[in-house]
């Protein structure tokens, strides 16, 4: 049985006067999938993400969220969706607990905050500022405030960005793992080996318009077909991989 579509997007344009950000775009993203929106700055990405999570209006198209059409249902999409918010977004002096609380009470929802810390291994950082936090431990809080209201689907933009190694590569078993319980997942990211590995397909997007949609590893096989070839030699490893292996893979603070 094929998977279901949870979102689907259909000719949607967005325009600024004479300008076209958005070209007629159309695609779905399948229930329970990592699905990546990839493309270079200005490209039309985050338009189109802000246009799904009801943040943006669009100059036409359709836009479907779980069943829900945008168009008059915007109230019933931000209940089941969670937004990641930017780390200018917090405020520095209060602690996590304190943070959650505040935002749980805007959601109007009945969640302990330290279970959701939990979720993303800051349990034992209840207590310390937002500011005391490390760049790690920032983006994994900000990932945290997206599932308060316990979403169908997520929106991560450029989740780990600035991370170092072992910061990022344990980002990503937090996202496989909240994508495993059930949470659809829409990313961004301009690291390739990161969508590469997250994603079960992916979008790339490139002035307004998408250019090709498919899992990586069929984007890939097809380049490899067409008869491209890598110059340097392929190796079983990169040199993030070797830097794991000596320094390992544990949580570190900055």
């Amino acid at each position: 049985m094929s998977p279901l579509p949870i979102i689907s997007v259909k000719n949607l344009v967005k325009s600024y006067g004479e300008f076209t950000a958005v070209k007629g775009i159309s695609f779905e993203v399948f229930e329970g999938e990592i699905f990546g929106l990839l493309g270079p700055n200005g490209a039309g990405k985050s338009t189109t993400l802000e246009i799904i999570e009801t943040l943006r209006e669009k100059t036409s198209g359709e836009v479907m969220v779980n069943g829900f059409n945008i168009d008059d249902a915007q109230e019933a999409i931000k209940k089941m969706i969670g937004v990641q918010l930017q780390t200018a977004g917090f405020y520095p002096n209060l602690n996590l607990t304190e943070l959650m609380q505040l935002f749980i009470g805007l959601y109007q929802t009945d969640v302990d905050p330290i279970s959701l810390l939990k979720k993303v291994n800051l349990e034992d950082k209840a207590k310390s500022k937002y500011k005391e936090l490390s760049g790690g431990q920032k983006q994994r809080f900000s990932i945290a405030t997206t599932l308060i209201n316990q979403p169908k689907i997520i929106f991560l933009d450029e989740p780990t960005t600035g991370l170092d190694p072992q910061a990022r590569r344990n980002l990503w078993d937090l996202i496989q793992e909240i994508r495993d319980n059930g949470t659809t997942v829409i990313i961004t990211t301009h690291y390739m080996d990161e969508a590469e590995v997250l994603c079960d397909r992916v979008a790339i997007i490139d002035s307004g318009e998408i250019v090709v949609i498919n899992t990586p590893n069929e984007l890939i096989d097809e380049l490899v077909a067409s008869g491209f070839e890598k110059i340097k030699e392929v190796k079983k490893a990169n040199l993030e991989d070797v830097f794991i292996h000596k320094t390992g893979k544990a949580w570190r603070e900055d």
